[in-house]
């Protein structure tokens, strides 16, 4: 297994990752059959980068059924936190039941193979904020001025995955990037570091286009940034190097404390890692 460039500093987390595991069955909502990408499989990627900490999220292909997930977190231990996706009509008993297994934040996947509408977001974020959940949000980018003011208005803390996930690269000036800032600015929104390769036009190794955007985040918001692997590059044949995903770091976050707070404090904070 490739190791990375970059030393990672104890606690280092990936705030990203998924877990398939044959024995499960797929949703009627998936788009497509992952391979498999079991936990003892991560724990080798975890060596090899010298990641302490993980945020496992609830994969598409699995619709509302977190048992997956969920099993993950608790083979992983302690240093394991999960995102999950519940119904609508989930009890109050469920979610305390998620929290106390690991779970801190609800997975809003706003593109194919999502469960959730839009008109579902302000309500479901009500109920898994008195949880002291966070939104997890995956979008087009590109749609964020449209959705600011509701985002902006939501009961609990906000997580934008992939460096905004701007389906079509954009500036720094464009105002979907703008929009993506002040959700920032707010103090209540987070992003993340992370699969450039799902956007990039200019592709690798360096991902320019999307790189631009990354090295701006951090610059702008050091403190609202974590980073993540997207271990196992779901879709994406060939995946890309794990270590050249954190090696990314490097130019995106030159100074040794920003990286540091981005893979350990910011996550910690988040998270709720002791």
């Amino acid at each position: 297994m490739e190791t990375s460039k970059l030393t990672v500093p104890p606690n280092a987390c990936d705030c990203h990752m998924h877990v398939y595991e044959e024995r499960f069955a797929l949703a009627p909502t998936a788009t497509f059959k992952p391979p498999p990408a079991p936990t003892s499989e991560y724990r080798k990627v975890q060596a090899a980068l010298g990641l302490q900490r993980v945020v496992v999220v609830q994969p598409t292909a699995y619709g509302f059924d977190n048992t997956c997930t969920m099993e993950a977190v608790a083979a992983l231990g302690a240093g394991a936190r999960a995102i999950a996706v519940v119904a609508p009509e989930v009890t109050d008993a469920e979610l305390a039941r998620l929290t106390n297994a690991g779970a801190r934040g609800l997975r809003f996947f706003m593109l194919p193979g999502g469960v959730y509408s839009w008109p579902q977001l302000a309500p479901m974020a009500a109920r898994v904020g008195a949880q002291g959940w966070h939104v997890q949000l995956q979008l087009d980018g590109r749609l964020l001025p449209e959705h600011e003011a509701a985002l902006c208005k939501l009961p609990c803390d906000l997580v934008i995955d992939h460096n905004g996930k701007f389906l079509e690269p954009v500036d720094t000036s464009h105002p979907a990037f703008q929009s993506l800032l002040r959700l920032l600015d707010t103090g209540r929104c987070w992003v993340k570091l992370s699969a450039p390769y799902e956007t990039s036009r200019s592709g690798p190794p360096e991902y320019a286009d999307v790189s631009r955007l990354a090295r701006e985040l951090v610059a702008r918001h050091p403190e609202r940034c974590v980073w993540a692997s997207n271990w196992p590059h779901p879709n994406r044949n060939p995946a890309p190097s794990n270590a050249a995903m954190l090696d990314l770091l490097l130019d995106w976050a030159p100074a040794a404390a920003v990286r540091n707070r981005i893979l350990v404090d910011n996550p910690a904070q988040l998270y709720g890692f002791d």
